[in-house]
């Protein structure tokens, strides 16, 4: 930290693609750290702005660094400079009006009606500063039956039917699930990313920057696919099915003689293939499992007759032998054997910076790569 609060910028690396772009976060928790950590791994130069009492995810642990912050916010935050702002106090509201005055984007997730509150709302901002791009990431929007409320990934989840089609059928004793990670946060704070580039693009002809929001609510209902496809064209209303796909057969987990495979068969050619290799050719020819619609239709006894197989066949060579066979298939990983995995390592999937250790970008660009420039900003 310097004299103003603020971490000095890096020392200069090879441009990446928002190389030159300024952003400033005042967003907090994932969804919006998710999405400015995207726009600062691809060279933006993003100033992470926090409440006096920080961001709450310093506190989402264990486990912790030496100093106390938890590996949560670590995950969100890197590539940043950070700084501290009382944005209840006006003095504090014009040191942010400054900054806006030299940055391209603002990104805030505050309760709907807050930077009103403040005389910073989207039509003061937008007004006032043509060129800027205001992202905001609400719950669910600002009116409609839900508007203003707050919203967190795992209501959203229940809300929006994700958790409704997760987990094991009611015949196995399942019940709803949400799912293991935090998949609506993410996806809004993907779409947040791409909604900020459309409006960077779209300024490069006008020259007039916009408002734009992403609600959880939507970026939830966006997931359902093929859920809500089904749904909106024949009115079945879908449910668990555990590992199972609603449409398409097999693409579920498999029993073999030492551990479950995963099986992804999306196509009568690799059905066939699968057939073969397992022993069973003469399947790929029964009239049950001839295509995936009949597969669908048939799914148990098709389970049946290939754990029936699969029951003298150790997992890890068969997936080896299926996936060089062109057969999507894969032994199931714990999260220390991925990111330990040779190929984890071979696309570059786990970054460090000093003691700092993250999961690297997953957009691959060709000249102007991802760069990993600073460890999370410490609290000031």
């Amino acid at each position: 930290m310097n004299a103003t609060g603020i971490t000095p910028s890096p020392l200069p690396v090879p441009p990446g693609s928002l190389e030159g772009l300024k952003v400033v976060d005042l967003s907090r928790v994932l969804a919006g750290p998710y999405c400015t950590q995207i726009l600062a791994d691809h060279g933006a130069d993003v100033l992470k702005v926090e409440p006096p009492v920080g961001d709450e995810t310093r506190g989402w642990g264990p486990p912790f660094d030496a100093k106390g912050t938890a590996s949560y916010f670590h995950g969100l935050n890197r590539n940043k400079r950070g700084c501290t702002m009382d944005l209840t106090d006006p003095v504090q509201r014009e040191r942010l009006l400054d900054m806006l005055a030299q940055a391209d984007v603002l990104v805030e997730n505050f309760k709907t009606g807050t930077m009103e509150k403040w005389g910073l709302g989207p039509d003061v901002l937008t007004q006032r500063f043509p060129r800027l791009v205001y992202g905001r990431i609400t719950g669910f929007g600002a009116d409609g039956p839900l508007g203003g409320l707050p919203g967190y990934d795992a209501a959203i989840q229940a809300l929006s039917g994700i958790m409704s089609v997760n987990g094991e059928p009611d015949a196995r004793g399942g019940e709803p699930l949400r799912v293991g990670l935090p998949v609506v946060d993410m996806v809004t704070g993907l779409n947040a990313a791409l909604g900020i580039s459309f409006a960077l693009l779209e300024r490069q002809r006008s020259g007039r920057g916009q408002f734009l929001e992403v609600a959880l609510y939507d970026a939830g209902l966006s997931l359902l696919h093929p859920h809500a496809a089904n749904h909106l064209m024949d009115g079945r209303i879908p449910g668990r099915s555990g590992n199972a796909h609603p449409n398409i057969t097999p693409y579920d987990t498999f029993a073999t003689g030492i551990e479950k495979i995963f099986l992804a068969v999306g196509n009568d050619k690799q059905f066939a293939t699968l057939c073969r290799v397992i022993g069973v050719p003469g399947l790929a020819s029964d009239e049950r499992f001839v295509n995936n619609g009949q597969r669908t239709r048939h799914r148990g006894e098709l389970k049946q007759r290939l754990e029936a197989a699969l029951a003298k066949i150790e997992c890890q060579p068969l997936a080896e032998q299926l996936v060089r066979e062109g057969v999507p298939c894969a032994p199931i990983q714990d999260v220390a054997t991925a990111l330990s995995a040779a190929h984890t390592h071979h696309r570059g999937m786990v970054v460090e910076i000093g003691s700092y250790r993250g999961v690297a970008s997953p957009i691959k660009l060709a000249r102007t790569p991802a760069r990993y420039r600073l460890p999370p900003p410490e609290r000031s």
